[in-house]
């Protein structure tokens, strides 16, 4: 399939997929492409979901891929599935606040996703707000994008070594980013992992400990260092009241044991969160309860009107849409093989 911006055919509202287009010497688009490619077609998605009895798997679906000449400049494009809002923008309408039920019902569906891309050789290394994106028809379901800075740890079976480089020190989001990439050392799940633990902090508590120092990475990873040694004090710090999340302590404690190459046992995990919504009196619902705060305290309104419209309005500022019908999407499945002896191996 070819992708036009320019196109004179409009975009329904509800089309189910985007076409993202960058220049076709874009590094990240050609390492996002790649990770799709091995591992996210429809049918491994689905294959993994039916194995694992899960409702959905918040991994972009991939579609098609290409390269497409305009003006005598070489377009690379990619076709996946369509979102609604990030979670950056409804956190910040939130006050910069997610409720702890909320904190641990998207941690559980990043672990998820997190396990399958490592199963499939891949770390993400950038798990953000920002690149958490809302399903475009359901908004209790969240997706992990954005893979430009995907790194295969561990080709065909192999995991790379732990190496310090000081040319990729501090790679990544720096407040969020793992203390290995500080080093410079490649990313690995543990990574992964850790990058997951501060957002669940910074989502909950509404600050990092750090973040007024970011202008100075080493001082971030100083820092991180310092608190993975006393993960006390990084909640004592974090949540100065006496209702702690223990389980946010429990689980940043058991990921501060792996070893670089060590796989991690992810239903450990999930079971620390688990209890964290039992210790609330809640459960794994599959409901995000995102609501408003206001002044610092939780309401109990919820804000799903304003997420219907986020969803139908905001879509990622490097992606443009394109209607995708049913007979597109299958005519792009049909395509792949085509296409992809058109993109660079």
């Amino acid at each position: 399939m070819k992708a036009d911006m320019n196109s004179s055919k409009s975009v329904g509202n509800d089309a189910p997929c985007v076409v993202k287009v960058e220049p076709s010497d874009n590094g990240p688009l050609f390492t996002e492409l790649k990770f799709y490619q091995r591992a996210a077609k429809p049918e491994q998605i689905q294959k993994w979901i039916r194995t694992h009895k899960l409702k959905y798997l918040g991994v972009p679906k991939y579609w098609g891929s290409g390269l497409h000449d305009k003006n005598g400049k070489s377009y690379r494009f990619m076709i996946i599935d369509r979102f609604g809002s990030d979670l950056q923008k409804i956190y910040e309408a939130n006050a910069k606040r997610f409720s702890r039920k909320t904190v641990l019902q998207l941690s559980l569906r990043i672990l998820d996703i997190l396990e399958y891309i490592h199963e499939h050789e891949y770390v993400h290394g950038d798990i953000k707000a920002s690149n958490l994106l809302l399903s475009y028809k359901n908004p209790d379901q969240v997706y992990l994008v954005d893979y430009g800075l995907a790194y295969r740890y561990c080709p065909e079976g192999t995991h790379k070594e732990y190496k310090e480089d000081p040319k990729r020190c501090h790679d990544g989001t720096v407040e969020f980013t793992s203390i290995d990439a500080h080093n410079g050392v490649a990313p690995s799940r543990r990574g992964d992992l850790e990058i997951l633990g501060y957002c669940m902090i910074q989502w909950l508590s509404g600050h990092l400990p750090w973040e007024d120092n970011l202008k100075d990475p080493n001082y971030v990873r100083d820092s991180k260092i310092r608190y993975r040694e006393n993960i006390a004090s990084l909640m004592d710090k974090c949540f100065p009241e006496k209702n702690k999340p223990d389980e946010i302590a429990k689980y940043m404690e058991t990921v501060k044991l792996l070893d670089y190459v060590e796989k991690p046992l992810y239903q450990k995990l999930r079971d620390i969160l688990l209890q964290g919504l039992k210790a609330i009196g809640s459960k794994d619902d599959g409901k995000l309860d995102l609501t408003v705060v206001e002044n610092g305290s939780l309401k109990a309104k919820p804000v799903a009107k304003k997420r219907k419209k986020e969803a139908e309005e905001s879509v990622e500022s490097s992606v443009e849409d394109m209607e995708c019908s049913d007979k597109q999407t299958e005519e792009a499945t049909q395509t792949r093989s085509k296409t992809r002896k058109r993109v660079q191996k």
